[in-house]
This record gives structure tokens, sequence and C-alpha cells, in this order.
């Protein structure tokens, strides 16, 4: 008995020992670890990148410039079925732990065995503060230390900042795909909304993707996402946050996400939009630009730009097709059934609908079959409808060239293979128009007189063709620039359109030499009316109006 109780003691005084030991390392590596830990107070002071937002003179959104896309919203203005999908997916104890979920770390720690050597990611057991922390102050690195500091820093975070506040952080930093940052931008990205207007399902997709935004992104992924989203759902319901049939319901809805255009394709207004950003860059800086969350209103008027946009542009192919057929934009080897993947590798201009790209899949006396291109989703996998029409023969009689003077047959112009612009007949079902790019290019500016505000601005038949701004861009000569001052100062005098000015050599004595103004083609025409003067730009006729008005 004696000596049992010696062995006992011994053992006693050994687990002692051992325990003891075991406190001190574990002091010991808590405190080594947390000797260099960042300064996490700087989360109150916390100023994310926003991106810039301009604005037309009616406030509708033009055009959005962000290295990353995110709009700041306080936790106030996030609806709480929002948040609590987020708590059910990522951290459904968020609300009791003090920055580490114990139960998690053993949940995780068990799956690590299981999975030891598999090559298997480990499973994380970060809660949304660990994963503030993470974000905010430290790396992705996988490694045990950085999990060691971020527990650390979790510990302190929250009994600095109440729940709401690392909620707020949270949702307006964690990165959640195709560029969007924070659940005010995803939703924007994902369904055109704004978070009041989220449903459960749709909640549920964003509280799914911080695990992994590009193993759920819905169009390459999308069984994958569907499943993720009925699990945050089926999760929000044992959270009590939905009932079961809420959620029911909810999983029965399918996923559906709505890409957002930019209002500078809406309005046809890229060339505008590209000008104010590169006002903004050189007077405010880039990170103001990119990363100030500005608000710019702008003097453009949407419904008179598109005006000019297509005044300008039919003006352009009017004059265009006068000149003839330029002929195929490419040629696709009509070998096999699948044209509709060779076409959409042809690369077609995106602002120039209601045209499309097409391939002639036969062409005959009296039309042509063709094949639309297909198109291609956000991600860039191609569509699989494969869209025909035809193209009759009164729709590329324009078409003339060297080879057909007299179009009578539409096999004069179009050959199988040929890769060509279409564009919908009005009226006519499944019916389309030979069209092509203009070889000529042209610009158009309106413009408020009384306050120089720029209400439209066109710079080119098409910005994807070419980013070149030939309203601001082009050196025109400034003289024939300022000949409309002229004419219309004329107007204002007593002249009409059907007024007549000499066109004719004309000498000036102007103190320092005799000047002799010539006009372009150095020829005249001798007496012209005001119109032919303005529309051919004579230069010898606007010399003598403005000696006529005066200066």
């Amino acid at each position: 008995m004696r000596l049992l109780l010696r062995f006992m003691g011994f053992l006693f005084t050994a687990g002692t020992i051992v325990f003891l030991v075991g406190v001190a390392a574990v002091a010991g590596l808590l405190w080594h670890y947390s000797k260099d830990l960042p300064d996490y107070s700087q989360l109150q002071n916390y100023e994310p990148a926003v991106m810039t937002r301009v604005h037309a003179a009616d406030g509708s959104l033009l055009a959005e410039y962000a290295r990353e896309r995110r709009l700041y919203i306080p936790i106030q203005a996030v609806p709480k079925l929002v948040t609590n999908a987020f708590v059910a997916a990522e951290d459904k104890n968020f609300y009791e732990h003090n920055g580490i979920d114990f139960q998690g770390i053993m949940r995780a720690g068990l799956a690590y065995l299981e999975n030891y050597g598999s090559g298997r990611r480990p499973q994380g057991a970060s809660t949304i503060t660990q994963q503030v922390a993470k974000n905010f102050l430290l790396t992705n690195e996988l490694k045990f230390s950085r999990k060691i500091r971020e527990a650390l820093l979790a510990m302190k975070i929250e009994r600095t900042f109440s729940k709401q506040k690392i909620l707020e952080l949270y949702v307006n930093e964690i990165y959640l795909g195709v560029g969007a940052y924070g659940v005010a931008a995803a939703s924007l990205v994902y369904f055109d909304k704004s978070v009041h207007e989220l449903t459960i399902p749709e909640a549920a997709y964003l509280a799914a993707l911080p695990k992994g935004p590009n193993n759920y992104n819905p169009f390459r992924h999308h069984d994958e996402a569907v499943i993720r989203r009925n699990y945050v759902i089926d999760r929000m319901a044992e959270d009590h946050y939905i009932t079961a049939e809420q959620a029911e319901q909810a999983k029965k809805d399918p996923l559906k996400v709505t890409t957002r255009p930019t209002g500078a394709r809406i309005f046809a207004a890229e060339y505008f939009a590209e000008e104010v950003r590169r006002y903004i860059a050189d007077n405010y800086t880039e990170q103001k630009l990119y990363e100030g969350g500005l608000s710019v209103r702008t003097t453009l008027d949407p419904k008179l730009q598109l005006v000019a946009r297509k005044a300008l542009t039919d003006g352009l192919v009017r004059f265009d097709e006068t000149q003839g057929y330029h002929g195929a934009v490419s040629k696709v080897d009509l070998a096999g059934a699948e044209w509709g993947a060779k076409l959409a590798d042809v690369r077609a201009l995106a602002d120039v609908a209601p045209w499309r790209l097409a391939v002639v899949l036969d062409s005959g006396d009296q039309a042509a079959r063709v094949g639309l291109q297909p198109g291609r989703d956000p991600v860039g996998a191609v569509l699989k409808e494969r869209e025909t029409g035809t193209v009759p023969l009164e729709a590329v009689k324009w078409a003339k060239s060297a080879a057909a003077k007299n179009v009578t047959k539409v096999s004069q112009v179009l050959a199988a293979g040929d890769v060509v612009y279409v564009e919908p007949l009005a009226g006519k079902d499944g019916q389309f128009r030979l069209r092509q790019v203009p070889e000529i290019s042209g610009a158009i500016m309106a413009m408020d007189p009384y306050t120089g505000r720029v209400l439209a601005m066109v710079g080119g038949f098409s910005y994807d063709q070419s980013q070149f701004n030939r309203a601001t861009q082009a050196l025109r000569q400034p003289g024939s620039s300022f000949k409309p001052i002229v004419y219309s100062a004329a107007l204002d005098n007593g002249y009409t359109p059907s007024s007549i000015v000499l066109d004719a050599p004309l000498e000036i004595d102007t103190g320092s030499g005799i000047w002799k103004p010539e006009n372009y083609e150095q020829n005249f025409f001798g007496p012209s009316t005001l119109r032919f003067g303005v529309e051919h730009s004579r230069n010898v006729m606007t010399v003598r109006l403005a000696q006529d008005i005066g200066m």
C-alpha cells in the first residue's frame, strides 16, 4: 500500500510538472506571437477603397471606376436578412463567442486528422472576427503561425469593437467574386439590385460566396453554386432566421444572375465617359479616381446623346454605302456542323447593336441563309443557341462593287463562309439587311452656347473599334472650325442661305504686306450662295463675309 501511495504521488507530481511545463510552453508561444501583432486599433478609422461613380445630368449612372469594386454601406443600412445569411453560413455562434469558436476548432481539427495526407485543403474554423483580422491585418498564407496570430487579434478586436462594428467591417471588405468587394457591390453585380431588394435565395447565394467565389461562380459552376446556396438556406432555417416553409420555397427558386450593363454603353457615351475619366485622373490623381469614392455629376444629356450617336452613325453608314461594298469581315470554314463556335471566335464590335455578326451558310439568287453569332456568358463560355435568318436580294442591292456594278443576285455579293454584319429588317421576322462598318469616321458634339456645357459627344463610329476621340483629340484646321461662327454671324446680320457672296481672288493689305487668301482646291466658283460657301468650306467667301460684317 505504501509503495502504491508513493507511486501515485510520483505520478501526480510528474503530471503537475508536465501540466505546468505545458502551460509555460503555451504561454511562451502566445507571448512569442503576440510581440509583433499588427495595430488592430486602425480598424476604427477604416477607410476602404471605394469606386468612383460618374452620373449624367439627370442622375443616371454613366460609369464606375475602381481597382476594387466596392460601395461602403453602414451596418444600420444592411437588412437583417443579409447579415443573418452571412452569420448562418460563416459563423453560427458569432453573437456568443469572444472571437474564437472552440467547437469549430475541434471540428476542423478532427477533419484535418481524417484528411491528413489526402492533399485536401484544411477545413477552416475561422469566425467572422478572425476573417476580419485576416482580411485587414494579415495574409492568406496556410500556416499555423498565421492562425495563432489571427486568433490573438480576433480576441483583441472583440474586446475593442462591438459585434455590429465587426459585422460592418466584414460585409464591406469581403471579396465575393467577379471583382465585387462587399455586399452592396455584389448585390449590384450579381442581381442589379440594392441590398434592400434582395430575396432570401439571393441573400443566401451572396453568403455562400466567401468560402470560394470562384468555386461557386454562377456561370462556370452553376450546379455547385445552387448546392452551396441551398446549404446556406438550410442553415438559416436551422438557426431560425427563416421558417422551414420559406426555406423550401427559396430552394425551389432558380439561381438567376442579372449582369449589370454600364451606363456609358446604354447611352452610347463611351467617348464622353473616357474624357471624364482622363479629366479626373489628371486633376485629382488616379488614386482618387480608383479608390476615392468620388461622386461625379456631368453635363451629359442621355436622350440627346442617343440622338447624336444615331445622327452620326446613320450619316457615316449612308455615305459609306454609296462608295460600294468593301467585302466580308472574315471567312469561316463551314466544314462540320460547329459553325457557331467558329463564328463566336470572330471578334465583333460590341457597340453597334442592333447589328450582329453572321456567317453566310449558303447563297442563291434571291436570298442568302445566315447563321447569327451566338452570345457568350459573362465568363466567356459560348452559348449553344444556333439562330439563323435570311438576307433577301433587296437587302444587298446597295452592295455594288467593281465585280458587280448592278446587283441582280445575292450570290454576286455573298458567298458561303463569308462573315458579315447584318441588321434585322423592321417588321420582317427572321430577315436581315447587309451592313458594313464604314471606312470613314467622324465626330459630333452638342454644346449649350450660353454655358459651354457639353450635352452630347460622339468621338467616332464605334468606341469598341477605335478609342481615338475625334471630337477632342483630332488636330483639325482652326480656320475651318471657326467658319460656322462667321456664317452664323452673317445670318444674324441680314444674310440668308440664298444670299450671294463672291468666290473670287482677293488681296488684303495687312499693314505689313499683302495677304492673298486661297481656297483649299486653289480654284474659284464666282458668285455663290451662302449655303454653298459653308457646305464646301470656301475660304475666300468666309474672308469676304468677315470683311462685310466687321470683326
